[in-house]
């Protein structure tokens, strides 16, 4: 019981990192263009002139990573587009995909997820991603709109 008060704590003085205001835990309603799945979000207070936030893991209030804004949602997308080529691909195994982004981010395995990168690590998972994958990767598609 008390995890779940600390972790709930915490999650109250959440603050923007782009803009210092707090955070709000609430639906992805009227972020997300549809949200029939009932996303719940992580939303700077100040939104949408702060358009950051992401997204909680389905039927938790565990974030799935870092608030971010459109440039870096945008990036992490990219990322986890050639990340996920590594494994898709048959170059590795799941498992191993991530023991390389932990190697890659020099971060414990527990920590490696493309949710808590910022722009330049994004960066490097998606050019070393396409190096491993050799020529034959291809692009990830271009998407319309925000979500």
């Amino acid at each position: 019981m008390k995890k779940n008060k600390k972790l709930h704590k915490s999650k109250q003085q959440m603050r923007c990192p782009y803009c210092g205001s707090p955070v709000v835990f609430r639906s992805a309603d009227g972020i997300y263009r549809e949200n029939s799945k009932g996303a719940m979000l992580y939303v700077c207070s100040r939104y949408p002139e702060c358009n950051a936030y992401v997204r909680a893991h389905p039927g938790s209030n565990q974030p799935m990573g870092s608030l971010a804004d459109p440039e870096l949602r945008t990036l992490r997308r990219r990322a986890h587009y050639y990340f996920d080529q590594l494994h898709k691909s048959g170059r590795m195994s799941r498992s191993d995909a991530y023991r390389w982004l932990a190697d890659k981010m020099r971060t414990p395995l527990k920590d490696a997820h493309i949710g808590n990168l910022r722009e330049y690590y994004c960066r490097q998972v998606i050019e070393e991603s396409r190096r491993v994958l050799g020529p034959q990767v291809k692009e990830k598609p271009e998407r319309r709109g925000a979500s």
